[in-house]
């Protein structure tokens, strides 16, 4: 039996979209008779009580590292901690990588270790880890570092950036696989590798036995928050941070504040407080801002709305894709998106025909295009759009479809 080490930054019980992703492909593979074992860190992106109930977490040696098990998988995670202190968060991460590597050295016979960025430091971790111990290891690019940190104005240090870039090759060129979620930045990494046959794409996916369409009836919600209404309802669900450009959706409500459309935007991140000062000041009673809601609660609520909208910030959107595109795709919802030409998020939706996309860059433009779009807007068509995205998701993006391709990624690589 060949033995599989996920190595990630999160996983069950943490409840965030990497978490749920290799959940997911962690099942897969045991469904398919590996031997799985997992290394990671204390919930710490978004703890959920209830989760935590459900796999409880084992101090080992003191609490130096704890135990889990997820679904039958042996499951190890370091501690960490949303530390508000800078220095106390590198301590952390620093925490994390050699406890990572001291616990995978403790780890017998590994063929193979799988890692999803970020960090792009734990692949530096794999490749040693691999080295020692004769596996092959396969990094996965969820976002590409440090050119989003770059970009966002995060990293300005001349000499951080060069030796970040170095070690971005370093991972690249010395893990056996590597694999990217879209075209786009496919394109972008690829002329980054001494052979590029060793980059593949294998997209994202979503749960389709949980995100699914309901109908009105069926949904489970609480009135006073999803109040019945005629009104179209544009709502976003997830986290509310500089990854989103927030101020269109602001100048949008403000906008539409006497016309029958009402805006939600559910969720926690570190602009949620701006957020609402900013509906405070406009009095922008249309637009509603809630707090997280449970995971099982998603399909009701994305089910309630009538579109879903994404705005990319224009700082990051070349270097990032919201997984949650699948979900709502998923259940039946259409998608009203601000992104440049050629981002990953538009070209992957520009030829679905389950979207209204707003490429231009000018604020007040891109307000009066969205603003007479969802004026104008016909239900009906909105269900179709929907639809089609549906339809796409259930055939080429679904658990089942995906998670096969890493299967087939991984024995192919074993075998070779």
């Amino acid at each position: 039996m060949s033995k599989i080490l996920i190595h990630s930054i999160a996983f069950s019980p943490d409840g965030v979209s990497t978490a749920y992703l290799y959940n997911d492909i962690a099942s897969k593979f045991k469904e398919f008779g590996y031997d799985v074992s997992v290394i990671t860190t204390t919930p710490h992106y978004n703890v959920i009580q209830e989760e935590l109930v459900k796999q409880p977490l084992k101090p080992v040696l003191g609490g130096i590292y704890y135990k889990s098990n997820y679904n039958g998988i042996p499951i190890k995670h370091i501690p960490q901690k949303k530390f508000k202190s800078s220095l106390l968060r590198i301590l952390g991460f620093v925490y994390w990588h050699i406890m990572a590597l001291i616990i995978g050295l403790f780890q017998k016979k590994v063929d193979i270790i799988l890692s999803p960025s970020p960090p792009l430091t734990i692949g530096i971790i794999n490749v040693i880890l691999c080295k020692i111990k004769g596996s092959k290891s396969i990094y996965n690019v969820q976002e590409i570092y440090p050119d989003l940190m770059i970009e966002s104005g995060i990293l300005k240090s001349g000499f951080l950036i060069k030796f970040l870039k170095r070690i971005e090759k370093y991972v690249y060129n010395k893990s056996d696989l590597v694999t990217t979620i879209d075209e786009m930045f496919f394109r972008t990494i690829v002329g980054r590798f001494r052979y590029p046959k060793k980059l593949h794409i294998v997209p994202n996916f979503v749960d389709t036995s949980m995100y699914h369409a309901l109908t009105p009836e069926n949904l489970v919600l609480d009135p006073v928050m999803f109040p019945p209404t005629d009104y179209i309802k544009v709502m976003y669900a997830g986290n509310i941070g500089h990854a989103q450009d927030w101020e269109p959706l602001v100048q949008l409500a403000l906008r539409l504040k006497d016309e029958k459309v009402v805006f939600f935007v559910i969720g926690e991140g570190v602009l949620k407080d701006s957020l609402k000062k900013s509906i405070e000041q406009y009095n922008l009673t249309n637009l509603n801002l809630l707090p997280y809601q449970p995971r099982n609660d998603i399909p009701s609520i994305l089910s309630y709305s009538d579109i879903q909208f994404i705005f990319m910030s224009p700082k990051t959107e070349n270097h990032g894709f919201p997984s949650k595109v699948y979900t709502i795709m998923a259940c039946g919802k259409p998608l009203l998106i601000c992104s440049g030409q050629n981002t990953p998020i538009v070209n992957f939706l520009s030829d679905k025909n389950c979207s209204f996309i707003v490429s231009e860059k000018e604020l007040e433009k891109k307000v009066d295009i969205m603003s007479d779009y969802l004026k104008n807007v016909n239900v009906n068509d909105l269900k179709k759009l929907g639809n089609n995205g549906m339809n796409i998701i259930k055939k080429h993006y679904s658990k089942e479809v995906v998670t096969k391709q890493y299967v087939k990624l991984v024995s192919d690589l074993i075998n070779s």
